[in-house]
């Protein structure tokens, strides 16, 4: 399975190293939808690379696009192309026979109350011992599938490559007219 991740780059790390491809800044985290750093990290990727780009930008809406955007942490913001192994367990939280097994409500997945949406990935994590992650529908465009690897997935996924963003390039474009960046 090929996944896409946009993140603060920095060329000199090792991908699981701080600034890496495949960093889990579980220190960090605790915020975020599925975010449960007491038992697990988790890395937040997308099946589409203008799905990860949105994610991103998004805070800038109606703004001017600008160079600065494409930057976090003094480092640029760039698009990681990674490959999941085949065959790896995904709970798929847009299948409507998953929920239904779950206990789980459409309404619930896309919450923006992270109370709740972290509770159910910690249920999820438990109950699929198995599953590298969940796959769920983005808020922002319910065709884009977005996908939340748990760090136990680490073994088997790797950088295809990296690539550094810049406001030339098609991708930011796209994600640009999408959010109403002028």
């Amino acid at each position: 399975m090929i996944l896409h991740r946009s993140f603060a780059w920095d060329r000199d790390a090792a991908p699981e190293a701080r600034g890496g491809a495949l960093w889990l800044a579980r220190m960090l985290q605790g915020h975020g939808r599925h975010d449960n750093p007491l038992v697990y990290g988790c890395l937040y990727v997308s099946e589409s690379p203008l799905s990860a780009l949105v994610e991103q930008l998004a805070r800038f809406t109606g703004r001017e696009l600008r160079p600065d955007m494409l930057r976090r942490h003094g480092l640029p913001l760039s698009l990681a192309t990674l490959e999941l192994e085949d065959g790896a367990e995904i709970v798929d939280l847009d299948d409507p026979a998953t929920l239904a097994a779950e206990g789980l409500r459409p309404s619930l997945v896309a919450t923006r109350e992270r109370s709740r949406t972290q509770a159910d990935a910690l249920a999820l994590h438990e109950g699929h011992p198995e599953a590298a992650g969940l796959r769920w529908w983005s808020t922002f465009e319910a065709q884009w599938a977005n996908v939340t690897l748990f760090d136990r997935v680490a073994p088997v996924l790797r950088v295809e490559e990296v690539h550094e963003l810049a406001l030339a390039d098609e991708l930011v474009g796209e994600a640009a007219t999408f959010l109403g960046l002028a």
